[in-house]
This record gives C-alpha cells, structure tokens and sequence, in this order.
C-alpha cells in the first residue's frame, strides 16, 4: 500500500523516469525584468546607459589619464580626437561588468604601415586593452590587429569597414572576481561585435595587457574606462555604458 501511494504521488507532478509533467510546475512570475527603453536607432544608448560622449563631443565625462586634469583631445562636432601627444584620456566614473558601446574612425594615413596606422585602444578597468586600428589592407601581428584582446588573442573574423568609414564595437565585459586575500577566483571575459559581427566570443581575458612578456592578474576592483593616445588622430563619438 505505502508502495502504491508513493507511485501515484509521483506521477501527479512528476513521471516514474524524472521527467516533470505539469508545465506549470517550470513557471514562474516573479521576478519582473524592469522595463528599458531602447535608443531609437541601432546603436543609440538606451534609457538606463549613462552618455559618456554624445552630442557635441560633450567631455565631461573624461579626464586626462595623466593626473586627472581635464582631456586635452580635440572636439571636432560631435567627435572627440586624438591630440598626438596630450596622452590618455579615461572616464571619471569606475566600473566593473558592463555592456558598452564605442564608435570610432581611424585617420588617412596611407603612408603608414603595421602598427604605425590609426592605432589607439580602448582599455577596459583601466587593464584589458581591445585594439583599435586600422587593419584593413595594412599588415601587422594578428594578436594586435583591430578588435584583439592586445597581444593575447586575434578576433574570430576582420569585420572593418573600409578605412575612413565610422566603425562600431559593442563590448560585453565580465570583470574578474578576487577573493579577500588577492587570488583570482574567475578570470575576465570578453565579447566583441564589430559592425554587428561577432568577433570575440566570451573570450577568457589572461590578464593586464602588456607590450612585453606574459599577463598575470593583480587584484582590482571598479576602475576606469581608458582611450588611448598612441600618436594617431583617431576620432570617436557615441560611447554610452550600461552597468551589468
């Protein structure tokens, strides 16, 4: 008897082989995901992002990378470019994961080569370099062409538009998590679109970029978004960030 009752207690939620058979049994209702208003057209910032350059290349939301005093790059309408030699530029504010969205165009340089044409970069937590460059018809390293994680991976594809064309990355980052005694408990990952193509995918980020030798974690916590001046008058406009 105590047999036969377990069975049909079983089979009113549940099948003899664990599979469940009331659908209501995988539904739930809370939480709500909060309503966000999406920008009007692909690429504008939605209602939660916080506008770090929009409309007339409003800087204020930037310093100099180099003591903190105000960026001394170039506005030109609504984009903000490289002045060869001011140095880096960063964000005011800190963050961690984040979803963010950055448009850039590299200079006409046909006389340059490699390295040496429309290079600058984007450093996530003021660390984790993605490459900016213009790579399209100019050779140079793989691991340091336009959308690698700088010196530690190539992208999966060349997804650039043709040079002196505005071209857009989309950047979902998991920052790294330290415990309290400084080890690494899980690595930063990355994910790159570019022009709306996948070019990184979840990629497991080694460590702060370096020019020379091998990354190795130092714990952190929130830091800065860093543009790079790397002597090339690369422009950017539109670069909005939603914390994650």
């Amino acid at each position: 008897m105590r047999h036969t009752f377990s069975l049909l207690l079983c089979l009113v939620a549940v099948s003899c082989y664990g599979q469940i058979t009331d659908p209501k049994a995988t539904e739930y209702y809370e939480p709500v995901p909060p309503k966000v208003k999406p920008g009007n057209q692909l690429g504008d910032p939605p209602a939660d992002a916080i506008v770090l350059l929009g409309e007339g290349a409003d800087a204020s939301e930037w310093v100099s990378a180099n003591g903190g005093g105000p960026a001394e790059w170039t506005k030109e309408g609504n984009t903000l470019v490289v002045n060869p030699g001011s140095g880096d530029i960063a964000t005011r504010r800190k963050f961690g994961d984040m979803q963010l969205h950055v448009e850039w165009k590299s200079p006409a340089e046909p006389d340059k080569e490699g390295q040496q044409r429309g290079n600058s970069g984007i450093f996530l937590q003021n660390r984790y370099e993605i490459q900016v460059l213009e790579s399209e018809g100019s050779d140079t390293y793989t691991n340091g062409q336009a959308g690698s994680v700088y010196k530690q991976t190539p992208p999966l594809v060349n997804a650039l538009k043709p040079q002196g064309e505005w071209q857009s990355y989309d950047i979902i980052y998991n920052a790294p998590h330290f415990n309290d005694d400084g080890m690494l408990i899980r690595p930063a990952y990355v994910t790159l679109l570019m022009n709306g193509v996948v070019v990184l995918n979840h990629f497991e980020v080694k460590g702060p970029t370096e020019y020379i030798g091998l990354p190795h974690y130092v714990a952190h916590g929130d830091d800065v978004i860093k543009l790079q001046d790397h002597s090339n008058k690369v422009a950017y406009r539109n670069i909005w960030v939603r914390e994650l």
